[in-house]
């Protein structure tokens, strides 16, 4: 049986995951609730504390130059 990216148990064909998330829709059974990642849940809460805080202070010009040059980066337009 094939595993999703959590190691979790997943139907091997199209029909089989239809029917179960079929089940889990009508309630007929429960969905698992995701299992520990092994990540610290204080310091996420402080990642996007932090990254939130950056943006805050960087000037819209600065914000700006860096989404230009993540659009240039991404679609491999030139400058």
């Amino acid at each position: 049986m094939p595993r999703g990216p959590k190691g979790e148990k997943r139907p091997a064909d199209v029909i089989g995951n239809a029917v179960h998330v079929m089940r889990i829709a009508t309630g007929e059974i429960e969905e698992a609730p995701p299992e520990d990642d092994g990540k610290d849940k204080a310091a996420q809460a402080m990642g996007r504390k932090g990254g939130k805080a950056r943006a805050e202070k960087m000037t819209p010009e600065r914000r700006a130059e860096i989404a230009k040059s993540a659009a240039r980066s991404r679609w491999g337009c030139g400058k």
